[in-house]
């Protein structure tokens, strides 16, 4: 069989040559679709479903949507755990299925028991599904800023509007156009709105309620259409606009009359732009700032839509206002590049080390050639299997090619073949003719066959046990184990036909065999020491046990790691402070603490995230930040040969004098995969499940204080479950009752006046911004003016309330329309769960 396909007659020689340029041409058609990256992917196959559920505490949370949700979806075919938080106005469920399962298959399932649910929760609350991306799917982040001295910068609040408005309605759907994006989340800056903010001693005054503002900006802000109508031989399509464009014409909406006398807007209300309540904030250099971030799609190339994002950023800062400029802060290209520098370094160093070993060796610069031009045509060859299967290339997956394995059999083949031509040269004394050489080199290929293949079999069966690995492990290790066997599988392949008829066409002219000065070297050192093991086999057989002992004893004192920490060259910090911090006083720690950073020479800049994004891929309370920290090329620090774990250590020391701080220092990929594969940050952590969440606290703290004498451990600490301040307004429904009011009416006005009610959109070209009645800042931070926010009287009840009121109103004197939210309702802040997670169903 293998003289068959060892074997050169013309016609076959030109078919293996057509086969290698068609084996290139594939290989290099492949690797530019090859999907690229740092890391492999050990994502497991999840979905995230968002429920934004503006001011429900994370009791109410779990209770009205967490639970529906996750009930609804219990069952799901090839479902294989659910994970959840329940926030403040935040709802996350993390649904996670087998490994396989397709992603589009499982999203499907999801939506159709989402729409089944929705009944069962609050109105209002919309289940979103998350994007379609993995833990190494946030490629690209950049921040918006105002250049330096600009006018807008005069006016913080303005210059925030401003960039965040630039942000959502500029580059946000530009970006969303790029082939391989899923989508653009944004934190940062403020949304903008129009506000109506009404005030409470006016609103009384002229006997209007908070719902009769948004009544009337609902009944005066829409535009309508008629149908058409033919007049003269034309059609007119008939509409009637009725929208508001601008403030001045949402302050002159009438809400109602007095003896005749129109009643309008602003007379009972400030109209202005505002800004939204907003769940995160995005700083850079201690400044705040508008941060934006891209998701890859689950399986594209992270290098080619870093790429395209990249060079679509250039085209938009072209179009941004004056002033304004995007600036990118992370880009997934430059952990790549440098990975493919590695492994290209690799190729090139092994392709290099291989011909100048061989020329040394062999004596001849043709073979070494071809041997040498297995190394790229296997990898070309196991490249395109990689695409096949889907594999992404990464320092794992490529780096792991040994390209002495690789060529093992082609070496073997390529110096018999030499050998066998000078030794056949030398029984001739001259230069052998085509047909010999060929004949030659076909037999003594054939000689070495055999032990070539079962050598690279042995060596394939070693890898094949890493194919059965599952789960996380499976993820990491398969790529690697397929290319090796892939990249070992052309190697052989090339060995047995490429390169025999490569040295039967171009190993010509003289071929000698000689003694080798470092072959002869090698002989002269190991024949006695052979000699002195033979003669002595029972020393040596003691010896070897002795040494085969101490290394197995030596072996149980050494450190078990899964894998190796992959340097990213970035730091993370997550900060953390106490919870119910707000985001302002949140910001403002952060800018100190970021200013801190900045002054390590290592540091070229640092920007972070504080709570919750638009897109709520990672929620977290505004208590908590994650800071990444860029450090420039190593060669421009003080000491170039300073270590991570160094520099960590000294940031830590100087960042622990910042009070009301807590940190953990990670990598951003790092810190991404521990989060979505357990459900946590850190790298290891241990979970308590039960029902009673203090009793869960309680017993979290008795382990934490516990693993805190393990040696080695270090930033041992208690997930923050609880702490949140809660402002609960407690009804007196005795009172309530006395005066014939409904709770829902008191919620009513408490929802509009307290937490904003929209009531419609101001369209300008393609941008929209939402219409909100709700009180003025300054108002809503004061409690002693909420207790004074007017309550209507039930109509019809007037009588009732007068009864109530006693002798305090005298006969024939009006009775007031408007009670206050005092009256009815106590003011309490108490501690509640500052977040509450659930595994399966269970507390956590």
């Amino acid at each position: 069989m293998l003289e068959r396909i060892i074997h050169f007659s013309i016609r076959q020689r030109i078919f293996v040559m057509f086969a290698t340029l068609g084996l290139i041409g594939l290989g290099v058609y492949n690797f530019q679709r090859l999907p690229i990256d740092a890391l492999p992917d050990i994502t497991n196959v999840q979905v995230q479903i968002n429920s934004e559920a503006p001011g429900y505490s994370p009791l109410e949370v779990e209770q009205r949507i967490t639970y529906p949700v996750e009930t609804a979806l219990a069952g799901l075919p090839k479902l294989q755990e659910t994970r959840s938080i329940s926030r403040y106005g935040l709802s996350q469920v993390t649904i996670i299925f087998e490994e396989g399962t397709d992603i589009y298959f499982a999203r499907q399932l999801i939506n159709s028991r989402l729409q089944e649910v929705k009944g069962q929760l609050p109105a209002g609350i919309q289940p979103i599904m998350g994007p379609i991306a993995t833990g190494l799917g946030e490629i690209f982040l950049w921040t918006l800023e105002w250049d330096e001295g600009h006018p807008r910068l005069k006016d913080p609040f303005d210059a925030a509007v401003e960039l965040r408005t630039v942000q959502d309605w500029i580059i946000r759907p530009q970006l969303r156009t790029v082939p391989g994006v899923a989508e653009v989340n944004t934190i940062g800056g403020y949304v903008k709105q129009y506000q109506v903010a009404p005030d409470p001693e006016k609103l009384m005054a002229f006997n209007i309620t908070f719902r009769d503002i948004v009544k009337a900006l609902l009944k005066n802000n829409a535009n309508v259409g008629a149908g058409y109508l033919e007049h003269k031989g034309e059609q007119y399509l008939i509409r009637a606009p009725g929208q508001v464009v601008s403030e001045q014409e949402i302050a002159n909406i009438v809400i109602g009359t007095h003896r005749g006398v129109p009643i309008h807007i602003y007379d009972v209300a400030d109209v202005h732009i505002a800004k939204e309540l907003r769940t995160g904030a995005a700083t850079k250099n201690g400044r705040e700032t508008v941060l934006g971030t891209v998701f890859m799609l689950k399986g594209e190339n992270s290098r080619t839509v870093s790429l395209r994002v990249a060079e679509k950023m250039k085209e938009i800062n072209r179009t941004l206002p004056e002033g304004v400029s995007a600036n990118v802060v992370y880009d997934r290209t430059k952990l790549v590049n440098a990975t493919l520098k590695t492994v290209r370094d690799n190729l090139f160093e092994g392709a290099l080390f291989v011909i100048l070993v061989l020329f040394l060796l062999l004596g001849n610069i043709r073979a070494a050639l071809i041997t040498a031009l297995v190394i790229p045509l296997s990898m070309l060859f196991a490249i395109t299997g990689m695409v096949s299967n889907k594999i992404s290339g990464n320092l794992l997956s490529l780096g792991a090619i040994d390209f002495g394995i690789i060529i093992d059999s082609a070496v073997i083949i390529v110096e018999n073949c030499v050998r066998r031509m000078a030794l056949e040269q030398s029984r001739l004394k001259r230069q052998l003719k085509p047909e010999e050489r060929h004949f030659i080199v076909q037999q003594a290929a054939v000689e070495v066959s055999r032990p070539s293949i079962f050598g690279v079999f042995i060596i394939m069966i070693v890898y094949l046990p890493i194919l059965t690995l599952t789960g996380i492990e499976g993820k990491m290790f398969q790529p690697m184990a397929f290319t090796v066997l892939a990249a070992l599988t052309g190697a052989l392949i090339l060995s047995l036909t490429f390169v025999p008829a490569m040295v039967a066409q171009f190993t010509t002219g003289r071929v000698s065999e000689k003694k080798n000065f470092f072959l002869e070297l090698a002989r002269k050192i190991y024949a006695p020491l052979l000699n002195i093991s033979l003669n002595n086999r029972t020393v040596i057989v003691t010896l070897a046990g002795v040494l085969v002992t101490l290394s197995l004893l030596l072996g149980t004192r050494l450190g078990a790691e899964f894998i190796p920490t992959l340097d990213e060259k970035d730091m993370a910090i997550h900060a953390l402070r106490i919870p119910g911090t707000g985001l302002d006083q949140a910001v403002s720690m952060q800018h100190a603490l970021e200013r801190k950073i900045k002054t390590f020479p290592e540091v070229d800049y640092v920007f972070s995230k504080l709570g919750t994004a638009e897109i709520a891929t990672d929620p977290m309370p505004p208590s908590v930040a994650d800071t990444f920290v860029i450090t420039r090329p190593r060669s421009e620090w003080p000491d170039p040969k300073k270590s991570r774990t160094q520099l960590v250590e000294e940031m830590e020391e100087k960042l622990i004098t910042l009070p009301g701080n807590k940190y953990e220092f990670t990598q951003p990929i790092q810190m991404r995969f521990n989060e979505l594969i357990a459900g946590v940050r850190s790298d290891v952590a241990v979970k308590v499940f039960g029902d009673d969440l203090d009793i869960l606290v309680e017993e979290a703290g008795r382990i934490s204080r516990l693993l805190k004498t393990v040696p080695g451990a270090t930033d041992v600490r208690v997930e923050q479950a609880t702490g949140l301040p809660v402002l609960t307004l407690q009804f007196n429904r005795d009172e309530m009752a006395r005066l014939g009011l409904n709770i829902s009416d008191v919620q009513d006005v408490i929802e509009i006046a307290i937490g904003g009610k929209q009531a419609g959109q101001v369209f300008q070209g393609d941008r929209r911004f939402d219409l909100i009645v709700r009180l003025p800042d300054d108002t809503r931070k004061n409690i002693s003016l909420l207790k004074r926010i007017p309550l209507p009287y039930p109509e019809g009840l007037a009588g009732t309330a007068r009864a109530a009121t006693g002798p305090s109103i005298r006969p024939g004197k009006p009775l007031p329309a408007f009670i206050t939210l005092g009256t009815v309702v106590d003011f309490k802040v108490i501690k509640g769960p500052n977040q509450i997670s659930r595994e399966n169903g269970k507390r956590r």
